[in-house]
């Protein structure tokens, strides 16, 4: 069955996620490893961007509390404010050691996966954005030769300049890094909607799952994010809604925690956690997800 799990907090320590999510009976989780709104790295002396480590009892306690809890594919996402794709020279050298520091962090914790978007061209065009994407992975995955956690790359719904919102982005990126093997991709089904790409009935969905395997290939899909859609189809807009309360609606994920290609893979919600009243929502899309494969065991 498919692994559920959702982004949690890590208020209080990074080991109060993995407590989080034993407490509402998931499978995995996804955390950010420091605020995503703000740099982890700073300038040198001698211009060079130097990183910030975990606290090493930070550390011990996630990793201890994580092989208790017994989840699988444990996963961070990095910071917002990284860019991969960057024109400028400062900022792209700043987001390499950012992202580099995310690496590590995530190393240290033992997790599977780091998902990042893959930045925005910001004027310079998709050819050339994508093109600096591939260049900086290639850094980062020089100076890490023997790192076990991957970086999965996020699907995105295209606004302004982002990259990532065509299925031939990913292509580009996989044909061009010197180590595809260590690279994954993360389908946020919010983001792929606005994207341009249907799942509401079945031959959508079909036809979106087609196409990503012709021009990706299935077998790089390691992680899901699991959001419906406050925005129309092709809206190009990132505006997430609980399981069923937005534009794509429950066909659509009925069929993916359904779907035999997709049984052992991680699920990650990242759906508003309260609604209007203050009411916890995890909870209540845990549930529905769960629901929907009941319904087919049944």
């Amino acid at each position: 069955m498919p692994l559920f799990g959702a982004h949690l907090s890590v208020a209080g320590g990074l080991s109060k996620a993995v407590d989080a999510a034993v407490a509402l009976g998931m499978q995995t989780v996804q955390i950010f490893t420091h605020s995503p709104s703000q740099w982890v790295v700073k300038p040198t002396p001698d211009g060079r961007w130097e990183g910030k480590e975990l606290p090493e009892d930070e550390v011990t306690a996630f990793r201890q509390a994580a092989k208790k809890a017994k989840l699988k594919f444990l996963t961070a996402h990095d910071s917002y404010l990284i860019n991969l794709a960057a024109p400028t020279t400062e900022l792209y050298e700043k987001s390499i050691a950012a992202f580099g520091n995310e690496l590590d962090r995530a190393e240290s914790l033992g997790l599977a996966y780091l998902v990042t978007h893959p930045g925005a061209h910001v004027g310079s065009g998709e050819d050339a954005g994508l093109a600096k994407v591939a260049a900086a992975l290639n850094v980062v995955h020089r100076q890490r030769p023997d790192y076990k956690v991957k970086v999965l790359l996020e699907l995105t719904a295209g606004q302004g300049s982002s990259l990532g919102a065509r299925f031939e982005h990913f292509a580009y990126l996989l044909e061009n890094v010197e180590e595809p093997d260590r690279l994954g991709i993360c389908l946020d089904t919010c983001h792929v909607f606005a994207a341009g790409y249907d799942l509401r009935t079945d031959a959508a969905y079909d036809a979106t799952f087609a196409e990503f395997d012709r021009l990706i290939g299935l077998k790089w899909l390691k992680l899901f994010h699991v959001n419906d859609s406050l925005k129309p189809l092709g809206s190009r807009v990132d505006r997430h809604a609980g399981i069923g309360l937005g534009q794509i609606g429950d066909h659509a994920f009925r069929r993916l925690v359904t779907d035999p290609r997709f049984r052992t893979k991680p699920m990650i919600l990242e759906t508003p956690k309260e609604d209007a009243a203050g009411n916890p929502m995890d909870p209540v899309n845990l549930g529905k997800l769960q629901a929907f494969l009941a319904e087919t065991a049944g």
